[in-house]
């Protein structure tokens, strides 16, 4: 997987390179081929800096994956850094589960028809 980190209004820390990397590199074993040509982009960043409370930090995650023929995306906004990157790792996992159930629904629909149109199935 290509991963590409981004912050935005404050300095991306070696630390926090690393926890938002294992965080998405994670996420691996949801798409059933890893390669090259999937595109992981992660933008941190905080909101606003003149505020210090409540949720001012904000993440987004965007995948794409060509043999799927879709991306997914989460933006989630969280009063730390690693809080919003947490709720940012489970939504994008919910949306890869979701794809990956769909793709494998279609694949049984095709299968249960083309047993209908075989006689020797019956």
């Amino acid at each position: 997987m290509n991963l590409n980190l981004k912050a935005t209004n404050f300095e991306l820390t070696p630390a926090i390179r690393e926890y938002a990397g294992k965080k998405v590199n994670g996420l691996e074993k949801f798409i059933h081929r890893t390669d090259e040509s999937v595109q992981a982009w992660v933008e941190v960043g905080r909101t606003t800096n003149h505020h210090n409370k409540g949720d001012v930090y904000r993440v987004e995650i965007q995948i794409h994956i060509p043999h799927y023929g879709k991306g997914v995306r989460a933006e989630v906004s969280g009063e730390t850094l690693n809080e919003a990157i947490d709720s940012a790792h489970d939504k994008i996992k919910l949306e890869l589960e979701k794809v990956k159930d769909r793709k494998m629904s279609l694949i049984r629909k095709g299968a249960r028809a083309i047993k209908k149109l075989v006689p020797f199935f019956k």
